[in-house]
């Protein structure tokens, strides 16, 4: 009767506990949550009333006071959604986010997967890996403008290479311009890939690997049985706000090229500064800002539906390999 009183004891014990950790953990969540509550009402949200407040108004800096605009409704949205060049922006804008996430995909999954066993002088290599990532845009598109300059030192090198004289015109073709930020892109971000890589590497079990290879298993049949499966998730995430980020570069087309040559470079943020800053079409701008806006807020919602949905399924994975255990 002791031992039962003394069980009972020991579950009320717990059960205070785990109320206890419960509460702690809901107060680290406010105090995390709180203090951008209070930046998104107190800074963004009055941003973003009057960037809607321009979109329904008619206002340049030409007119007079930003109050006295004309309400013109939806006008400013038909007129948006009917220009074709702002449609040009979003495919050259999507065809650069996929060539560069693309790209630094690929070579950072490649340098992870190359550098996650330690090995004698790895420091050097992950600081070698890192220094582009830490590089300001403006300097990479500065320093580019040097190297591809038509008679610079790519060219000089190409040339020397092929034993055939090479003029290409990184800079002033506009067939071959937009290739050309997106490399710059994808050498300035591929370590944010390597980074995501090489730690879901690093926490793939061991033990599995291990029994794998117990079993005869070949190092490809570890990378894809074992290791692709479990890095889903973390592939997905690496991906998507590579993606996103893409989506949003300005600094590096901007210093380059300024949406030239011709329009071979005007992506979304280019149009949009164009328009606003250089047009001074203000109003036609917070309209082309809020409808870009609503697409990263679909592309978003998708993409956390599609890494809920991975975890699901690695949760299940791990969930039956525990209980056949």
């Amino acid at each position: 009767m002791q031992k039962d009183a003394a069980v009972v004891g020991g579950g009320e014990r717990k059960s205070v506990r785990d109320e206890n950790r419960a509460r702690a953990i809901r107060r680290f969540k406010w105090a995390i949550l709180i203090p951008f509550i209070l930046l998104l009402t107190g800074l963004l949200l009055p941003l973003l009333l009057a960037q809607l407040y321009f979109s329904f108004h008619q206002w340049t800096v030409y007119l007079g006071g930003w109050t006295e605009a004309d309400f013109v409704g939806l006008d400013i949205f038909k007129d948006v959604f009917t220009d074709s060049r702002f449609g040009w922006a979003i495919l050259r804008s999507l065809a650069f986010a996929v060539g560069s996430t693309t790209g630094c995909f690929i070579i950072g999954f490649f340098l992870a997967y190359l550098m996650y066993e330690p090995f004698r002088g790895q420091a050097v290599y992950y600081i070698l890996f890192i220094l582009p990532m830490l590089t300001v845009p403006i300097v990479i598109a500065y320093c580019a403008e040097m190297l591809l300059y038509e008679s610079g030192p790519v060219n000089d090198v190409l040339t020397r290479l092929s034993g055939e004289t090479t003029k290409v015109r990184w800079l002033t073709d506009p067939n071959i311009a937009l290739l050309t930020v997106t490399l710059l892109d994808i050498w300035n971000w591929v370590p944010f890939s390597f980074i995501i890589m090489l730690a879901g590497l690093s926490a793939v079990p061991k033990e599995q690997m291990e029994a794998a290879k117990i079993l005869g298993a070949s190092g490809w049949t570890i990378f894809r049985e074992v290791q692709l499966p479990a890095l889903r998730p973390v592939i997905l995430l690496a991906l998507i706000l590579r993606f996103l980020e893409a989506m949003a570069e300005f600094p590096k087309t901007w210093a380059l090229f300024q949406g030239g040559p011709g329009s071979a470079t005007e992506t979304i943020p280019v149009y949009i500064f164009l328009v606003t800053w250089q047009y001074f079409e203000v109003s036609k701008g917070a309209a082309l800002s809020y409808i870009v806006m609503m697409l990263m807020i679909v592309i978003v919602l998708g993409a956390i539906q599609l890494l809920r949905r991975e975890k699901r399924a690695l949760d299940a994975v791990y969930g039956k390999a525990a209980g056949a255990e």
